[in-house]
């Protein structure tokens, strides 16, 4: 889920070739209640944004599984080792 507006996701989306579409919350309503949004720093400075934070989700809507330090290179070998 991206804080961008669903235009921008469309168009991202568009562009990568993405066979599925990708979740917009620019009020950022639900990204604050899975405690994705916060203080981040970068060169010493600190600022808002969004953690890169993913959530395995069951089948009933429960989360199983959080992944707090995502890394892009490793992350969907790593969630399909955990569903299957």
């Amino acid at each position: 889920m991206s804080g961008d507006s669903v235009k921008k996701q469309k168009n991202f989306c568009e562009k990568q070739s993405f066979p599925f579409s990708l979740l917009s919350d620019p009020e950022k309503s639900v990204i604050n209640k899975y405690k994705a949004l916060g203080i981040k720093k970068m060169y010493g400075r600190e600022y808002e944004g969004i953690f890169r934070i993913s959530y395995l989700i069951n089948e009933d809507g429960f989360i199983e599984k959080v992944y707090s330090k995502v890394k892009v290179k490793e992350h969907a070998q790593e969630v399909l080792g955990d569903i299957n």
